[in-house]
C-alpha cells in the first residue's frame, strides 16, 4: 500500500509540470527554462542529503553511472519534453506523456526476466494508448495540419522512449548508488548541460521576472527532486516490477490535463479531452 501511495503521489506531481511550464514560457525559452529548473533541483537535494548522512565519496565513485543520467533523463528526456510541449498544448502534451506505461512495458518485457507482459497488462496498455492516440489526433474535433503540431508530438514521444530506457537502468542496478544522490547529481549535470545548450541554440528573451515566474521556477525544480528520489527509490525495491509501477503514470495524464485546465489561459474541457481521461481510467482500474 505504501507503495502504491508514494508513486501515486509522485505521478500527481509530475501532472503538474505541464501547467508549469506553460507558465514558465511566458518568461524564458524551453531549453533555458528546463536548465534553470533542474540546476535547482539538484541543489534543493543537497540538505536531504546531508540530513541522510550519505556517504558521499563512496556513491560519487560511481559519477560515470549518475552522468550517464544526467545526459540521458535530464538533458535528452527533459530537452525533447520541453520543446515539444512548446509546441503542443498542456492539456495534450500530458496524454501523451501518459504513454509512457506502454514504452516501459515493453522495453522492460525485453529487458527484464521478471517483468513479463500478461493478458491484463496488454489490455490496459491497449486502452491507455488508445486514449492518447484519440485525444491527439481528435483534439479540437478535427484532424491537425499544423505540422509544427505533430513534430511537438514527436519530441514528446522521443522523451518518453528516454524515460522508459532510464526506468529500467535504474531497476537492473537496484544497489549501485543512493536514489537521492542519484536524482541531485543527474538533476544538476543535466540542467547545468540544458542551460549551456540553450545559450547557443535559443534566442533567450527574458521578461521581467514577477512573483509568478519565481513560484513556477521553484515548483517546476521541486517536482523532480521529489518526484525522482520517491521513483527510484521504489525501483530499487527488489520486488516492485518496473512496468507495473509504471502503469500508474497514467495518472499523470489525467492530473495534467485539469491542472492545465485550472491554470493556463486558453486551455479549456472538451469532449475529447473528456472521453481520453475516461479511457486511460479505465486502462488503469483493469490494471
Amino acid at each position: 500500500m505504501r507503495t502504491k501511495i508514494l508513486a501515486i503521489f509522485a505521478c500527481l506531481l509530475w501532472g503538474s509540470a505541464f501547467a508549469g511550464a506553460k507558465i514558465g514560457f511566458e518568461y524564458t525559452t524551453p531549453l533555458h527554462l528546463s536548465g534553470m529548473r533542474f540546476m535547482l533541483a539538484g541543489l534543493f537535494l543537497i540538505p536531504f542529503l546531508i540530513y541522510q548522512k550519505i556517504n558521499w565519496k563512496s556513491n560519487l565513485k560511481e559519477w560515470r553511472y549518475m552522468l550517464l543520467f544526467g545526459i540521458l533523463q535530464t538533458f535528452i528526456q527533459y530537452g525533447f519534453f520541453f520543446m515539444g510541449l512548446d509546441k503542443v498544448p498542456a492539456a495534450i502534451s500530458a496524454i501523451i506523456i501518459g504513454g509512457g506505461p506502454f514504452f516501459v512495458a515493453v522495453m522492460a518485457h525485453f529487458a527484464m526476466k521478471d517483468d513479463r507482459m500478461s493478458f491484463r497488462k496488454i489490455l490496459a496498455i491497449a486502452l491507455g494508448m488508445s486514449g492518447i492516440v484519440f485525444i491527439s489526433f481528435a483534439k479540437g474535433g478535427s484532424i491537425h495540419t499544423d505540422m509544427t503540431f505533430y513534430y511537438g508530438v514527436v519530441l514528446l514521444i522521443i522523451s518518453n522512449v528516454v524515460g522508459a530506457s532510464t526506468n529500467i537502468i535504474v531497476a537492473r542496478n537496484r544497489n549501485k548508488v543512493s536514489p537521492v544522490m542519484l536524482t541531485s547529481f543527474a538533476n544538476f549535470s543535466g540542467g547545468l548541460i540544458l542551460y549551456v545548450v540553450s545559450f547557443f541554440t535559443e534566442d533567450w528573451f527574458i521578461k521581467s521576472y514577477t512573483i509568478e515566474f519565481y513560484v513556477a521556477w521553484i515548483w517546476l525544480a521541486l517536482i523532480p527532486a521529489v518526484g525522482f528520489s520517491i521513483w527510484y527509490s521504489l525501483l530499487k525495491k527488489p520486488d516492485v516490477k518496473v512496468s507495473e509501477l509504471n502503469m500508474w503514470k497514467f495518472i499523470v495524464p489525467v492530473a495534467g490535463v485539469i491542472l492545465s485546465w485550472l491554470l493556463v489561459p486558453g486551455e479549456y474541457p472538451d469532449l475529447y479531452s473528456v472521453l481520453g481521461i475516461v479511457i486511460i481510467t479505465v486502462a488503469l482500474l483493469i490494471l
